[in-house]
């Protein structure tokens, strides 16, 4: 089965713009970047063009976004939001491992709380 998803260009390029903007980027830098003119991404921002999947997969690694904010203009991929995975990914393995375990005994905090209140 092939399932299709419409593309609003122009909220994607919005998207893209405003990400590229947070990270204090300039456009031309961004082309640059990415190897393509600044007209073609003047164009993709504006959504009169439709970037490439393998463009579309290095603007999304260029502003460090998930693709499904990109697309869908979620910043909360797996309901976690965009400036946490920023700083998770400057952790080193020992750092994350003990955010996991932090995050852990919080839920556990939670639920027993919730069992208390019972």
């Amino acid at each position: 089965m092939v399932i299709y998803m419409k593309i609003n260009t122009k909220e994607l390029g919005t998207r893209i713009a405003k990400r590229r903007k947070s990270q204090k980027i300039k456009q031309e830098e961004l082309a640059n970047i990415l190897d393509i003119s600044n007209n073609h991404l003047s164009s993709i921002e504006r959504g009169r063009a439709v970037p490439s999947m393998a463009l579309f997969c290095g603007i999304c690694d260029a502003l460090s976004v998930t693709p499904d904010y990109l697309l869908l203009g979620d910043m909360h991929s797996n309901n976690v939001p965009q400036d946490i995975m920023d700083l998770l990914r400057l952790c080193t393995d020992e750092q994350i491992s003990f955010v996991q375990k932090f995050v852990q005994l919080m839920l556990e905090s939670r639920f027993e709380e919730k069992t208390d209140d019972k």
